[in-house]
């Protein structure tokens, strides 16, 4: 029978199973724009295997029912985790291809050569285990090509191969291949990439892409497809190393079974094994292994396996399955390197989504060390990442998560960053090390907490946020507002933003990254004073939602009430108590909200204030009143 799949003799099923026993070389198709990856790849997939992409929305309705089962074929697995960003709506954009020889069986990663598209192509290099870097032979080595050169290495791709692309047009110039071969080399070499061959080929002539070329005698090494089938894949290190299983789903069918399923990321696995669940530390021993349709007495880095354990120990889907004497670290604070993917810089501070393996948590760069030149490999000084930039960085996390360092395990030590409003793709990251830091802090408890010192001062904690353009009346709101709680007999501050710039913020000025900086300040304040037992109302433009969300994460069971103190820009200009707008109109404050920077208005705010419309004691009693209805504040 044929290698190539032929949906009227046989099913998806039967395709996947006859060719389950061959290896997998999972490889990425990157470069510079029109150095012809696409049409290398239509070679590749005319010549020799198959298209799957009408199958695979069959493979992903199937894919449910093998997880169920712990086995899940390739291909399977494949789609799977793609569905899986779907539905966290994650955006990757990434095309791949699956086909399949005689020898072997391929999953390939076609990703767009223009520099706008680098995410994508760190996307498909993450899981490769070869990239083929191709270079147009008239062009050369360009900038792309070193950025995805450096991104290969960066990312821990195994194996490169330098792809000559073009050369019937240069007349098949061996002296022009030399050249460009050396060239690249030299920034393979610099960069520590362990296996990389040059080929000379003409995608479009068919040239060394599937069977070797007459019109380039003078070169004696395999054509594309032949070093594919041939080279090797050595899952050895992963095998050897210590077991680690993030756990994707828990299989619960009936009250007898409680299986934990994912891919193994590293090692091997036998029942009677001794394993510690991360990051809670639970120790435990394994009971069964199970793969496809049974137990087995041992299985390998590279399966999908699920396994029940001897306890009822706390494991859910993000934990980290390990070995008990080799376990994971477990860390909230780190050094990485970062791949930015958003035409949004990276501004420090500003709050994430992380996902590594299967656990998401809350996440923000501290501090960015420095970026690197794609071309020369330079260390330079940054404040921010702008769109395609790698930049060594710091990075804390709202909790611990289990992790190995990049260098050690891709699965465990990769992550990507998610916008909290969007839920696009913002970065792609590696961890190096956990910071000292963090696994020498610990939190303190004490036996007066947060409840007593509410129940002395009689009221619930809250932060009453109110955020506005500038001259919208806040800080009037505020003090109307905390008149009215010191009447009441409530303890209440205020938290004001001109006021803090004179003491804790001194220091910050106004630029986008400086205002992200300057609520992250006010919001651990403002949660301190509320862990105190007071009402704390917080007067200040926090003009992006992202950092206004950042704050309502970081209350930790406190009511946030956001206050959209919602003035008209025309109103609060002719208002200008404090003469910033016309200095901003005259381009002497820049960076100025509401004029040359953005004021990101609320989009369901617990309360909603003009105060063109509505006097301020008539505002700040409707708080109030807001305040008594839910029982922070006594009626």
């Amino acid at each position: 029978m044929s290698h190539r799949f032929d949906p009227a003799t046989e099913s998806i099923e039967q395709f996947l199973a006859r060719h389950e026993k061959k290896t997998l070389l999972r490889f990425i198709t990157c470069g510079s724009v029109d150095d012809g990856k696409s049409t290398l790849i239509g070679r590749l997939l005319f010549e020799s295997g198959l298209v799957f992409d009408d199958q695979l929305a069959a493979v992903e309705r199937d894919s449910a029912r093998w997880g169920t089962q712990g086995a899940r074929p390739d291909l399977a697995l494949l789609v799977d985790g793609l569905a899986a960003e779907r539905e966290q709506g994650i955006t990757i954009d990434v095309a791949y291809r699956f086909f399949s020889t005689e020898r072997r069986k391929f999953i390939v990663a076609d990703t767009p050569g223009h520099e706008q598209y680098t995410r994508n192509m760190v996307t498909g290099a993450s899981t490769a285990d070869l990239a083929v870097i191709l270079v147009d032979a008239r062009k050369g080595v360009l900038t792309q090509t070193r950025r995805h050169t450096r991104l290969v290495a960066l990312l821990g791709v195994p194996q490169a191969v330098l792809a000559v692309n073009k050369m019937d047009l240069v007349d098949w110039d061996e002296a022009r291949f030399a050249a460009i071969v050396a060239e690249w080399r030299a920034l393979a070499e610099s960069l520590g990439l362990p296996a990389t061959v040059a080929i000379p080929m003409s995608a479009l002539e068919g040239d060394n892409v599937i069977s070797a070329s007459t019109r380039m005698p003078w070169y004696g090494g395999l054509p594309l497809l032949e070093h594919l089938e041939t080279c090797a894949v050595d899952e050895g290190p992963r095998q050897r190393g210590p077991l680690r299983l993030p756990v994707q789903w828990v299989n619960r069918p009936n009250a007898d079974f409680r299986g934990f399923s994912g891919l193994l990321a590293g090692g091997r696995v036998r029942p009677g094994d001794a394993v510690r669940v991360l990051p809670a530390g639970r120790p435990s021993t394994v009971a069964r292994v199970i793969v496809g349709w049974g137990d087995v007495p041992e299985a390998v880095a590279g399966q999908s396996v699920t396994l029940t354990l001897a306890d009822e120990v706390d494991c859910s889907r993000g934990t980290l399955i390990c070995s008990a004497t080799e376990p994971a670290q477990v860390a909230d604070q780190f050094e990485c390197t970062l791949v930015w993917m958003d035409a949004e810089p990276l501004l420090p501070g500003r709050p994430f989504l992380l996902k590594i393996g299967a656990r998401t948590v809350g996440a923000s760069v501290s501090t960015i060390k420095y970026t690197v030149n794609v071309n020369s490999g330079e260390h330079l000084a940054a404040t921010t990442l702008e769109l395609n930039a790698i930049g060594v960085c710091t990075l804390a996390l709202d909790r611990p998560v289990a992790f190995d360092p990049y260098a050690s395990n891709r699965d465990t030590g990769g992550f990507i960053l998610i916008d909290r409003m969007s839920f696009a793709t913002a970065g792609a990251g590696m961890l190096h090390f956990a910071l000292r830091r963090s696994q020498n802090l610990h939190l303190q408890g004490y036996d007066v907490d947060r409840a007593a010192r509410a129940a002395l001062l009689g009221q619930q904690p809250a932060v009453v946020w109110l955020t506005g353009l500038s001259g919208a009346g806040k800080s009037t709101l505020a003090n109307a507002l905390a008149q009215r709680l010191h009447t009441a007999g409530r303890a209440a501050y205020v938290l004001d933003g001109d006021n803090l710039r004179h003491g804790l913020n001194r220091d910050l000025g106004f630029t986008d990254a400086d205002r992200v900086e300057n609520i992250r300040r006010v919001a651990e304040v403002a949660r301190l004073m509320a862990d105190a037992g007071l009402i704390v109302i917080t007067a200040f433009i926090s003009p992006f939602r992202s950092e206004r969300a950042l704050a309502r994460s970081r209350m930790d069971g406190i009511a946030f009430v956001e206050v959209h103190v919602d003035t008209p820009l025309a109103v609060a200009e002719q208002r200008d108590p404090k003469g910033l707008y016309a200095k901003a109109r005259r381009g002497e404050l820049p960076n100025f909200t509401g004029i040359d920077s953005p004021y990101e208005a609320p989009e369901s705010p617990e309360l909603s204030i003009d105060t063109s419309a509505e006097p301020v004691d008539a505002a700040a009693q409707r708080v109030l009143e807001w305040l008594r209805a839910q029982g922070i504040v006594p009626a």
